[in-house]
């Protein structure tokens, strides 16, 4: 059968200096963020980038199995592009804490392939640029409700879900350290 013309191609490709929201998912979905510990892997990760002053975070929030980030990349890290290298951090940095305290969950990430054994995010994250202050607005709300859907029920209001920027959209407050707000550079 030939390829469905209506199925689009999920886009992970960004630009140095456009913001995106980006959506990337564990490989199968596995919920390895109910772990605190992973999710404070992921704050750090981030923090290091923005402190390093490769990205600038606007917009996040950490959900069981993905995260969504409103985000810029701008500068690459060595020859690699920040997201890469947050994906590979984080993915080590998981693993590696995986193998000491829970050596039964690691099998569920094998991979057959020839670049890597184990593989935590799952293939092309979807990237969409923010090119519109409304488009940036709307999937600033996106991401901070996403905790609230039927589905996951995590808070009940999104300044009350405690990995995520909504806390500092609606009451100032930056428990992260490298937050900035897109009102005031965008």
């Amino acid at each position: 059968m030939g390829k469905d013309i209506f199925r689009q191609d999920r886009n992970s490709m960004m630009l140095l200096d456009e913001v995106y929201f980006w959506t990337d998912t564990v490989k199968d979905w596995k919920k390895i963020f109910l772990s605190d510990r992973y999710k404070i892997v992921v704050i750090d990760t981030l923090r290091e980038l923005v402190n390093r002053k490769k990205i600038i975070v606007y917009a996040f929030v950490i959900m069981p199995n993905h995260l969504h980030l409103i985000w810029q990349m701008i500068e690459t890290n060595g020859k690699e592009m920040p997201h890469a290298s947050f994906n590979k951090f984080t993915s080590h940095q998981i693993f590696q804490d995986l193998k000491v305290h829970h050596p039964d969950i690691l099998p569920h990430f094998k991979v057959s392939d020839a670049e890597r054994n184990f593989r935590l995010w799952q293939r092309d994250p979807l990237a969409i640029l923010m090119d519109t202050q409304d488009k940036l607005e709307q999937k600033i709300n996106y991401t901070h409700f996403n905790p609230l859907q039927e589905r996951w029920q995590l808070c009940e209001k999104p300044e009350d879900h405690e990995w995520s920027s909504a806390r500092f959209y609606e009451k100032g407050i930056d428990n992260f350290g490298f937050l900035t707000d897109y009102r005031d550079v965008l």
